[in-house]
């Protein structure tokens, strides 16, 4: 299944929030694997933006690709 990254930045941002589906662009993981990282402590845990609304810290999403290998 192609990934549509046309309403998707073509770059990581460099400071702010990101949500899950933007996330998976840039860590070609599943949305499962997403979760268990999360819950394992393996990747950066979300934030509560409001009541539906999760997102992660850029800064935090750049710091686990750094720290395996996945953006120069």
């Amino acid at each position: 299944m192609a990934t549509n990254t046309a309403n998707h930045p073509a770059i990581l941002p460099t400071a702010g929030f990101i949500r899950e589906t933007t996330v998976l662009i840039f860590v070609p993981i599943s949305r499962a694997t997403l979760w268990r990282k999360v819950k394992t402590g393996e990747f950066p845990k979300p934030v509560k933006l409001g009541t539906k609304i999760t997102a992660w810290r850029v800064e935090a999403v750049r710091e686990y690709l750094d720290s395996v290998g996945g953006m120069k």
